[in-house]
């Protein structure tokens, strides 16, 4: 521990709710059970998201997801399909919603600094028939994740106005800022392999395993 590191902490939420001021009619009342125009619009709009899942036991764990804009199905008001793309098989997310279905999602839309809050219970879904329909260059994907919609809301646009994530002068060059990311594992878990054979895996990955 060092001078910097915080000992005071939040012991209940009566104590948590006392530091902050009462919450607004609006922030109150805005979250409702089902998907609307204004929120399946916005899906449809949509090429990434964020998905936040738990274990049994509670560990937790957030993964992103992304394809073309309304890779996300709306089924119907209360039901979204999301496809299982190709990843690195490590499975977190879908490990953990064998065990607890329950899932909470982002999705952000480029330009715009309002995000979209979904939260609800999932299934994994093999369904051939259903998969087949969101196939993309000859690949059907394996499995699906069906989201039975509990609560909806759109977040308001402070925290992407704070962090400019869209302004052209908050962009990072990439190449100056750090280093390859195969140069990056290589640092963290201590492969066998070169930093650069690393990376031309990574590479590669990129490449030839998008779906």
């Amino acid at each position: 521990m060092t001078d910097e590191t915080p000992n005071v902490f939040v012991g209940s939420e009566g104590e948590l709710r006392g530091l902050y001021g009462e919450v607004g009619e609006l922030a109150a009342q805005k979250a409702i059970p089902a998907l609307e125009p204004h929120s399946r619009r916005f899906i449809g709009l949509s090429p990434f998201l964020c998905i936040a899942s738990a274990c049994a036991d509670g560990p937790a764990d957030i993964s992103p997801r992304g394809d073309a804009p309304g890779f996300v199905k709306v089924l119907d008001d209360h039901t979204l399909l999301i496809p299982d793309r190709v990843g690195n098989n490590r499975l977190d997310t879908f490990a953990n919603i064998t065990q607890n279905p329950h899932i909470g999602l982002i999705f952000l839309v480029p330009g715009m600094n309002e995000t979209l809050r979904i939260n609800g219970q999932a299934r994994i879904c093999t369904d051939s028939e259903v998969l087949a329909n969101f196939e993309v260059r000859g690949k059907v994907p394996i499995t699906g994740l069906l989201v039975a919609v509990e609560e909806v809301l759109f977040q308001c646009a402070k925290a992407l106005v704070r962090s400019r994530l869209w302004d052209d002068d908050y962009r990072v060059e990439r190449k100056s800022a750090m280093p390859p990311l195969g140069h990056i594992i290589k640092d963290q878990i201590g492969a066998k392999q070169s930093p650069d054979e690393v990376e031309a895996y990574v590479q590669t990955s990129l490449k030839e395993r998008l779906y």
